[in-house]
Order: structure tokens, then C-alpha cells, then sequence
């Protein structure tokens, strides 16, 4: 049952596209891969500020973040190999499709003055990043005080080819985007 259901969607894609792009297998039709959300952590010293990132991205995402190392020690911000520098998750299948919903039906609507994304946010891969400045515009993490606000960035990687292409995918799918002035 779940094979038709994929299938639908790939279709659904497929149709929709194929005369713009000159598809002509269902394999062809672009698909969402991944979703990645990843935050710096600045906090060097103080564990209360990590563990909550850590809890509230879990909320936020449904799965717990993996930690990420310094790859290499810079002076200058006073960084050594392993330290770690931030937290990263990978979202596949239903979790992913779960908070893409999410992200465009709850999130978007949350943030003030939003009135699109901008079609620069795709890459020339097709990927496209998308910031979010504080975590508080999802309903898992609304809190009544401003403390301890942090953002994050989600990145939507596709197996598009091009940057149209994923564009055009990217409005089928609901994203968001604002028109071309």
C-alpha cells in the first residue's frame, strides 16, 4: 500500500512537470531526498544552553540532534579540533514529509511579516536553505519568556538538476516562493 501511495506522488510530480521539462519516465520527476537542519552553538562553556538546543530541536524535529566537531582549531575564536560547534539533523521519509508539511502549513504562517521566500535561496544544485531566525515560531518550543532564543538553518535537498527546475518543483510542492519582479 505504501508503494502506491509513492507512486501517486512521484506521478502527481510528474504530470505536472513533464511538459515543461520533457519527462518521460516517472523516474525522472524531481523528489525531495532529505531534510537537514543544522544550528551553530557559541555557548563554549555553559551546558544549560546546549541542552536546551538539544531539547528543543528534538520537539521541533522528532529526532535527536547528532553533535558536530570543529574539523579544525582557529585562534582567533578560540576553537579546537572537536570541539563541538553545533548540532545537525537529518530528516528522511515520513519524519521528513511530516515536518515539510509542518514547516509550510504552521511555521510560515507564524512568522510576522512573511510574505514569501526568496527564489535566490536555491542553489545551482538544487537545494534550497532556508533560515530560521528564532525557533520560537514552532508550537512545540512557544515560550512565554524571550530567553535563550536561537535560530537554525533547514536545507531541502533535492534531486533536481538545475536551479529551474527545482524552482518550479519547489512551488509544486507548496513552498512558498515570491514572484520574479
Amino acid at each position: 500500500m505504501a508503494t502506491a501511495t509513492k507512486t501517486t506522488k512521484h506521478s502527481g510530480v510528474f504530470d505536472a512537470l513533464k511538459g515543461d521539462f520533457g519527462y518521460t519516465s516517472v523516474m525522472q520527476a524531481p523528489k525531495l531526498v532529505k531534510i537537514v537542519v543544522s544550528t551553530g552553538v557559541n555557548t563554549k562553556h555553559d551546558a544549560k544552553k546546549r541542552e536546551l538546543i538539544i531539547d528543543r530541536l528534538s520537539k521541533i524535529t522528532g529526532q535527536a540532534p547528532a553533535q558536530r566537531g570543529a574539523k579544525k582549531s582557529i585562534a582567533t575564536f578560540k576553537v579546537r579540533t572537536g570541539e563541538i560547534v553545533g548540532y545537525q539533523i537529518t530528516l528522511r521519509g515520513a519524519r521528513m514529509q511530516s515536518f515539510l508539511d509542518k514547516i509550510i502549513h504552521i511555521v510560515f504562517p507564524r512568522i510576522k511579516d512573511f510574505r514569501g521566500l526568496n527564489a535566490s535561496a536555491i542553489d545551482e544544485m538544487g537545494n534550497m536553505t532556508i533560515g530560521i531566525r528564532e525557533h520560537t515560531v514552532f508550537p512545540e518550543t512557544a515560550d512565554e519568556d524571550g530567553r535563550d532564543v536561537f535560530g537554525f538553518a533547514i536545507t531541502l535537498t533535492t534531486n533536481v538538476r538545475n536551479k529551474k527546475e527545482a524552482e518550479a518543483f519547489f512551488r509544486h510542492i507548496g513552498i512558498p516562493l515570491k514572484e520574479a519582479k
